[in-house]
């Protein structure tokens, strides 16, 4: 099967290709490590309640994607809370995700495939670059896809400082790829291209191995970005952000509203839209 190149209904937004991306900083990247675990220790202590309060599965299949150098065991604690709520999730059983795009090519496949079996539009989480991969597997498979939630996911990079040095230094070793050459194929890719499903772009400012700014796009009536306050290797294991993805995942595609920070105790940890992601809030 082909997987030729389809571009959306829109034409990419003009405020992304004007941005410039500057990198995380020195103490955001050294402080990554002891901050993941931080979020490990407040899932533990969370799991109960993050159950009790999210809102009721309708069962729908989600397939999660790892991020750079991660495989499925570090989606495991997400896909697990998605099990215990109700959600068939889906690991993309590809090993390491080294960022090379014959992995991207199985995990269209796999999604495909799973599509056939299950008869019904399937959601895509992605974490880091298995985001970048999900906005692509949702613009070939448009029909397909229910929503898209990235986290954490430099889709919209125009420059090669988007990611820390040490990083993209590593990629490139694993990859085979510059980082340059990366950003020139998401951009062939066109990651950055608005879906024509749900979308929500998780991101943090506080993100130690890529600059938040490449991990947001414009808020539309089917697209948004939500800021919190974590690392970014800990994004599929933080509390707050399992929060958003079951709030999100529970969303009908047909009644879409963008997640309300307002509601209950929500405005007490997570920040204000800022000037970057402005949006009408639910209600307003």
């Amino acid at each position: 099967m082909g997987f030729e190149s389809r571009s959306p209904r829109n034409g990419r937004a003009g405020w992304l290709a004007t941005r410039e991306g500057r990198g995380p900083s020195l103490f955001d990247f050294v402080t990554e490590a002891p901050r993941v675990i931080l979020e490990a220790s407040m899932l533990a202590a969370s799991w109960q309640a993050l159950r009790f309060s999210a809102p009721k599965a309708d069962a729908h299949p989600v397939m999660v994607l790892p991020g750079f150098m991660g495989g499925d065991g570090s989606t495991l604690f997400l896909r697990r809370f998605l099990d215990g709520l109700g959600y068939i999730t889906l690991p993309w059983l590809q090993g390491q995700n080294i960022g090379r795009l014959e992995l991207l090519e199985g995990a269209m496949r796999r999604f495909y495939r799973a599509h056939q079996s299950y008869g019904s539009k399937i959601s895509l989480i992605g974490q880091s670059l298995g985001g970048v991969f999900a906005r692509k597997i949702a613009q070939q498979f448009p029909d397909a896809t229910r929503c898209v939630i990235t986290l954490g996911s430099p889709f919209a990079a125009m420059s090669e400082e988007v990611a820390h040095p040490i990083v993209s230094q590593l990629f490139e070793t694993m990859s085979g790829s510059t980082v340059e050459e990366l950003r020139n194929r998401q951009e062939a890719l066109q990651a950055a291209e608005p879906l024509p499903m749900p979308t929500t772009a998780i991101f943090s400012k506080r993100d130690g191995v890529v600059d938040w700014r490449a991990c947001i796009e414009a808020a539309s009536s089917l697209s948004e970005s939500v800021e919190v306050r974590g690392s970014h290797s800990g994004m599929a294991m933080a509390p707050d952000v399992l929060h958003i993805v079951a709030d999100r995942l529970a969303q009908n595609p047909g009644s879409w509203q963008p997640f309300d920070r307002r509601q209950g105790c929500r405005s007490w940890y997570y920040p204000p839209i800022s000037s970057h992601h402005q949006q009408a809030e639910p209600g307003a």
